[in-house]
């Protein structure tokens, strides 16, 4: 029974953490017209803040060798260059199709964990993958012309970098790196590569701007801290197929406060990646 009890706190964990990550997106969108290095910058500032209480509330972090600086390099490079293209993608795409393009990052990852982590990947699985990217391609319509393709195309590469960002935080989990040190390095990472830019570059905003993305560095940390729980309470196999349900969260949260309406096309991208999310979903548990 307690596995059980376990398993449906994993649940609504996952589906607490996808509501989260929905609502920054949002806040991102309401921040209005600031460049989206900007906006990564106060994201991911709140998140550093939080995590730097964790840390000095925990057990100090062990001594890392050389090549966990290396993964955590490239987890807080590939982690920031996929918060960039998913915020230019926020605010020039409907919230639902820059979500779906960003939820390819699972489907990378298997990609990434082959060339990287030198993983086997079953044949089906690479099938998955690209189905999905069949998927994306109906949520982007390349026709190669339109102010919605570079978007599309950054939102679609945000995903990879995203993937690419999480198969380094599994291989630092295999190092027994904690969560929280990789959070505030990623975060502290993302604040120090971008500020050159807002030294030179940053626009001014109102107070109400500011509220916008402090509320989206809440809401990120919110979804941060509930997607690393939910791991705690039951494994991946089990309850990652629930992140999905942002697109329901995004859908909604753009139709009501932006009048959005995805077209059938992006409908269509988002029925073939959720079905290929959930075939994933039932392999690793079969596997399992």
């Amino acid at each position: 029974m307690s596995t059980v009890s376990k398993k449906n706190k994993g649940i609504l964990l996952m589906i607490c953490s996808a509501f989260c990550f929905a609502l920054m997106s949002a806040f991102v969108r309401l921040s209005g017209d600031l460049p989206s290095i900007q906006k990564s910058f106060f994201r991911n500032l709140v998140a550093a803040l939080f995590a730097a209480i964790l840390l000095l509330r925990g057990e100090k972090p062990k001594k890392l060798d050389k090549s966990a600086w290396s993964f955590l390099f490239l987890r807080s490079f590939f982690g920031t260059v996929g918060i960039l293209c998913n915020f230019y993608a926020v605010d020039h795409l409907l919230l639902a199709d820059a979500s779906i393009l960003n939820k390819m990052s699972p489907f990378f990852a298997i990609l990434c964990s082959f060339f990287l982590l030198k993983e086997k990947v079953p044949f089906k699985k690479i099938l998955l993958v690209l189905g999905a990217f069949v998927g994306a391609l109906f949520v982007i319509k390349p026709s190669f012309a339109g102010k919605d393709m570079l978007p599309a195309f950054l939102g679609l590469f945000g995903g990879f970098a995203a993937g690419l960002a999480y198969t380094c935080v599994r291989k630092l989990g295999t190092m027994g790196i904690k969560g929280p040190f990789i959070v505030f390095f990623f975060s502290a990472f993302s604040c120090l590569s971008v500020l050159p830019y807002l030294l030179f570059h940053f626009v001014p905003m109102t107070g109400k701007q500011l509220l916008f993305l402090l509320l989206a560095g809440l809401a990120a940390s919110g979804g941060q801290f509930s997607i690393t729980g939910a791991y705690i309470y039951a494994p991946a196999r089990d309850i990652s197929v629930y992140d999905y349900s942002q697109i329901l969260f995004s859908s909604a949260l753009g139709f009501f406060l932006f009048g959005q309406i995805p077209d059938g096309w992006s409908f269509l991208g988002y029925g073939i990646i959720l079905f290929m999310a959930v075939l994933m979903f039932l392999m690793n548990r079969k596997e399992k």
